[in-house]
């Protein structure tokens, strides 16, 4: 099955699809996004695998240490998305690219995998039994957040201590965001137009650095939400989601 998928490199990104964002061109400009941060990371041991045709079937992975997010741990590859949409399942492919992924970090003498899950199924997250089922367990967890792990050698990456804060001096609605997923531009747009018509007074971080992901308050996989201080999510946020966070 290898040979039904190709990775991207820098010599072929600009002709590839980033596979979540294929035909709908209100997200060209995030791709273009993901696209320019995906070139940073190449050199990074930062994996992108995808199915070699047009679909939603790939994964995205690099070493903890340089991984987007405020996760720690020694020696661990973290996944940032694992995802088979569609008419694609049922096929093997996410098997087969977990797989790819574990014999990778084994290859390349890594302690474990680790990634973001929740208890109960949340979308933009990798479903917890799916990982079980492949050897996944339990490393860290704050509230309905888990961080899953297959360990080599017995060690366990964690929450950064920082995440444990979930909280943050700004009462207004905040959104932490990163620059790994093609839809977040879109969002972005959509929660700003919303909050400028409804006067809501909104707060925009944008997470571009290594240091700033590595320090944030709160769980994180490329987005976070906060409001009246307190964290509440990690789901990407549209004009539907936003007034149900605010009771609208």
């Amino acid at each position: 099955m290898a040979d039904l998928f190709k990775n991207i490199t820098c010599d072929n990104i600009e002709n590839e699809h980033l596979c979540c964002a294929i035909a709908d061109k209100k997200h060209q400009c995030g791709v273009e996004v993901k696209k320019q941060w995906l070139k940073g990371r190449l050199n990074e041991d930062h994996v992108f695998r995808k199915l070699d045709e047009k679909g939603k079937v790939f994964i995205e992975y690099a070493p903890l240490e340089t991984a987007w997010v405020p996760v720690i741990g020694d020696n661990y590859i973290y996944i940032y998305c694992l995802w088979v949409s569609g008419s694609f399942k049922g096929n093997g492919y996410a098997k087969a690219l977990l797989e790819y992924c574990v014999a990778d970090a084994k290859k390349q003498g890594k302690a474990g995998v680790c990634i973001l899950s929740s208890k109960k199924k949340k979308p933009f997250l990798s479903e917890k039994k799916f990982m079980e089922k492949h050897g996944f367990a339990v490393a860290d967890f704050i509230d309905e957040y888990e961080l899953l792990a297959l360990s080599f050698d017995g060690s366990m990456p964690s929450f950064a201590e920082n995440v444990k804060k979930q909280n943050i001096e700004n009462d207004d609605l905040t959104v932490y965001f990163g620059m790994q997923c093609p839809y977040i531009s879109d969002c972005i747009k959509q929660i700003e137009r919303y909050c400028s018509e409804n006067n809501i007074t909104l707060n925009l971080v944008a997470v571009d650095s290594l240091e700033k992901a590595k320090a944030l308050p709160c769980v994180f996989n490329n987005w976070a939400v906060f409001y009246k201080g307190k964290f509440e999510t990690v789901h990407l946020l549209n004009e539907g989601y936003l007034k149900k966070l605010l009771g609208i």
